[in-house]
């Protein structure tokens, strides 16, 4: 049974997790009990979490860095563990998001995760669960990740320039249902008033024109390189290519060219919005 444990806690990052709660927290002499009334959580909840058996937020790895003065080692584990269930190229392509400068992105079905309420995208990863590709775990974890993608784009100091491009299939779909739906709406209306935030519609009526068949992700880094990034069904891609992010840069300029102004599309989103109501 013993050898079983080291090798889940090597190939699960639940298990790593929890091996290195239960190891600091026996370092300092603690039990369970005195743990959870430390960080504020149930007695119970960390002995789930030492044994892999609960999902785990960011913000408890946040309180256990905290109460262990560990720097960010909890947080560290807390993103390979949210990272397990992630498309090939994914984990990439957010390490560059959290520090570009500029961010540019065309979504085709539903709002991009940068700009979703948690509420949406919570809606989004339940279906999946009711669809049997993940466990309930791993929705809770996912949206989680989204969270802290989101802090380290909009709260972080001189946060990147934002550009989203949405297809209006993105305001017409009424994900988690009316009043999720109408929730992310106003978001939307939000959003697009910081100075960092531009939001454009792609219209139904633009058909062929659309230069994308697929969503897609361009990236301006801190020393001005464009790297892109697109996904299939089965596996991400972060695309470095310099000719080729060049031809879906240039693309992207004329789909800009293509769509509502922001103006337009801010109106669209709004009367998207008040038809919920």
């Amino acid at each position: 049974m013993e050898m079983e444990q080291e090798v889940d806690a090597v190939t699960s990052p639940a298990l790593r997790f929890g091996r290195e709660l239960s190891r600091s927290r026996e370092a300092h002499g603690w039990s369970q009990v005195n743990l959870a009334r430390r960080m504020g959580y149930s007695n119970g909840l960390i002995s789930y979490i030492e044994r892999g058996k609960k999902a785990i937020t960011f913000n408890f790895a946040v309180k256990a860095d905290e109460v262990f003065e560990s720097g960010a080692r909890f947080q560290q584990l807390w993103r390979q563990y949210s990272n397990a269930s992630l498309l090939e190229g994914f984990t990439e392509f957010t390490e560059e998001e959290a520090r570009c400068r500029m961010l540019r992105t065309f979504q085709l079905f539903v709002v991009p995760g940068q700009i979703q309420t948690l509420a949406y995208a919570a809606a989004l990863a339940t279906a999946a669960v009711r669809r049997g590709e993940i466990s309930q775990d791993r929705a809770d974890a996912q949206v989680s990740f989204l969270a802290s993608r989101q802090r380290l784009l909009h709260e972080r100091p001189n946060p990147p320039l934002i550009h989203a491009v949405m297809d209006e299939g993105c305001l017409r779909r009424p994900v988690g249902g009316r009043e999720v739906m109408a929730a992310q709406l106003a978001h939307l209306e939000e959003l697009a008033e910081r100075p960092n935030v531009v939001l454009q519609i792609a219209p139904f009526d633009l058909a062929e024109a659309v230069p994308f068949l697929r969503p897609v992700v361009l990236l301006t880094l801190p020393d001005r390189s464009v790297i892109g990034y697109a996904e299939s069904q089965a596996r991400g891609h972060v695309e470095r290519n310099r000719d080729i992010v060049a031809a879906w840069s240039r693309r992207y300029d004329l789909l800009q060219v293509e769509c509502l102004s922001s103006v337009a599309s801010l109106a669209m989103i709004r009367a998207a919005r008040e038809g919920l109501a």
